[in-house]
């Protein structure tokens, strides 16, 4: 094997440190799992029905790059619905809200255009940027990870092609005001800047109902899936709407790479998007308030108000040296330096049974006194 087999691009992505985690609590007998970014409840019966029935009437073929009529029809009311007026979009189904970044981020940067974020951020935006040619533009929002859009303005250069927010968001579970958004989507059209809005934790909202940046900013592009909500998360299905120049060469850039999402899997989206998850929701809501509850005393924690993760700050040490303690008691985290370029906080996943979480509160509070 050949070193320069290797491309360049390949040595700005490391081994997820997620993983890291994994291999850390290999020999872990029943672990308890607080690291899990994935919904804990099986996928709803209907949707399971509406995938065993395609199967069965043998819809197991390609589609259609853009996605199925049906569920594109479907989601394209809802979006018409919840944003009046902007009709002149296009919308498509993605492998993925993953899928649809990255083709967003292939289609629209050239080498060394500059993308801004948010730090703390979803583990998989500055390798997607980078795999893209792009250069990371990271402000930090510690310590209550909300945006101050004054920064942003400062960050923009000539170079600046794009902005990625995340509401709510991953690791750190905050939802951003009205007004934050709003104020964004503004400077974004302002400053001829792509605002890219990933919603994917859109039905996770506790506190106030979501607010997307597409109600004052029509060129955003907007990210969704079904991964979060009905927990498809190996499923691969998600959707994105946009301008529509933009969502052409994403869909052509989609027939020569993912092709299409998985055929069943979008007859299994237009069931699901009958389903009502609200009760899901408030069962994450309670356990949100139970994980809060049972910390705050002594850890130091924004009270998120999204997604289902919590994002507390190390009562001792670095955040990897605290999170190696935790694995030694049995506890699965992950170090918050994973999501960000500190190393001082860990994140938890509430996306677990109360007898779980229980455990995780009274393992966290031990140690916290150590």
């Amino acid at each position: 094997m050949h070193e320069s087999w290797i491309a360049d691009r390949m040595r700005g992505i490391e081994v997820s440190g997620i993983r890291k985690v994994f291999d850390l609590a290999a020999n872990l007998k029943n672990p308890v799992n607080l690291s899990i970014g994935q919904p804990h409840f099986p996928v709803p019966a209907a949707i399971k029905q509406a995938a065993h029935a395609a199967i069965d009437a043998d819809k197991n073929g390609y589609t259609v790059t853009q996605g199925i009529a049906e569920l594109r029809a479907k989601l394209r009311a809802d979006v018409d619905r919840r944003f009046p007026g902007r009709h002149d979009r296009e919308l498509f189904i993605t492998s993925g809200t993953s899928g649809g970044l990255v083709l967003a981020l292939l289609s629209a940067i050239n080498p060394g255009d500059e993308v801004i974020f948010f730090d703390p951020y979803f583990v998989m935006y500055p390798h997607f940027i980078g795999v893209a040619g792009g250069t990371s533009v990271v402000i930090d929002t510690y310590p209550d990870f909300q945006i101050d859009v004054k920064n942003v303005a400062a960050a923009i250069t000539p170079k600046t092609k794009a902005i990625i927010v995340n509401s709510p968001g991953n690791p750190s579970g905050s939802v951003l005001p009205r007004e934050t958004l709003r104020d964004l989507a503004i400077l974004a059209r302002e400053r001829g800047v792509l605002l890219l809005s990933d919603e994917v934790y859109r039905s996770f909202c506790y506190d106030a109902p979501l607010v997307s940046p597409l109600e004052w900013n029509p060129d955003t592009v907007v990210f969704d899936g079904f991964s979060k909500a009905y927990g498809m998360t190996g499923w691969r299905l998600g959707y994105c709407h946009g301008p529509r120049r933009l969502i052409e060469e994403m869909i052509k850039l989609q027939q020569f790479t993912y092709v299409c999402a998985p055929s069943i899997v979008q007859w299994a989206g237009v069931a699901a998007l009958d389903v009502d998850v609200s009760e899901i929701v408030a069962d994450y809501r309670r356990k949100r308030d139970r994980l809060v509850a049972g910390l705050k005393d002594r850890f130091e924690l924004v009270v998120p108000g999204g997604a289902f993760y919590l994002f507390a700050k190390a009562p001792w040490g670095t955040g990897q040296e605290f999170v190696a303690e935790a694995i030694r008691n049995n506890l699965l985290i992950i170090p918050g330096n994973v999501f960000s370029r500190r190393d001082s906080h860990f994140r938890l996943s509430y996306a677990a049974s109360d007898e779980t979480l229980d455990k995780g509160i009274e393992i966290l509070n031990r140690i916290a006194r150590t």
